[in-house]
């Protein structure tokens, strides 16, 4: 017999299915993205149907759909896996999410509306909370929420939904970011932000585009940095 669904263990029925989908696909990528489940990791969906006390199917719809997104990989066995993290293409990556940092931070210094800044400053503040406590995973997503407002209000949807997706895909490679610095961020990324606030108040597009650019670069020297460390052991012989 087949574990009851979590909307039948509330009374809600079949018709709540989609919401036990829901809850594990918003779980699972939180938990792929923020390398609680590291690369490589298998998925047992029998495991999985106990943990969240449902039936295997909202399971497998959940998989599909963190499959489409790129996050799991079904293998030939029909097993299923964390998806790696491209390493070898990941200058393709870099040069996608240092446009989109350049071309939203100039769109919105040129086409802003006054309550747009409200998001995009109690987002900062939010980040900076997350600095001083030097608390990572609230770091990553108040970043994620302060570039992804910048993004708002330059008003093009279509650049918005590309680097929406970017900031989600950059989630696993900041997670290994901010292990290098041992979570521990400096002061001067809060810093780097006021800034380009500033030039985006300002309308100043040149000056939002090269602001921007600077923040992404730092991030990008940081990761190749970290990758190409040697953390081989000195071992006598």
């Amino acid at each position: 017999m087949a574990a009851p669904g979590l909307s039948d263990r509330t009374g809600l029925g079949d018709r709540k299915r989609g919401s036990g989908v829901k809850l594990v696909y918003d779980l699972l990528r939180d938990e792929i993205l923020d390398l609680t489940l590291p690369p490589g990791s298998p998925i047992d969906e029998v495991q999985l149907a106990e943990r969240f006390a449902m039936s295997r199917t909202p399971i497998r719809e959940a998989l599909v759909r963190l499959a489409g997104e790129g996050l799991v990989d079904t293998l030939p066995n029909r097993s299923t896996m964390v998806a790696n993290i491209d390493f070898l293409n990941l200058h393709t990556f870099f040069d996608a999410i240092t446009l989109m940092y350049r071309v939203t931070a100039r769109l919105a210094a040129q086409y802003h509306r006054p309550e747009d800044l409200i998001p995009i400053r109690a987002h900062q503040a939010e980040f900076a909370a997350a600095v001083a406590a030097q608390d990572a995973l609230a770091m990553i997503a108040t970043n994620r929420a302060f570039h992804a407002a910048i993004a708002e209000a330059g008003r093009n949807a279509y650049f918005t939904s590309l680097f929406y997706r970017l900031l989600d895909e950059g989630r696993r490679i900041l997670r290994l970011y901010y292990q290098s610095y041992n979570d521990r961020l400096p002061q001067c990324y809060v810093d780097e932000h006021e800034e380009m606030i500033a030039a985006i108040v300002a309308r100043d597009l040149e000056a939002s585009d090269r602001i921007a650019k600077a923040h992404a670069d730092q991030i990008v020297r940081q990761i190749q940095q970290l990758f190409a460390r040697d953390q081989r052991q000195d071992i006598p012989l």
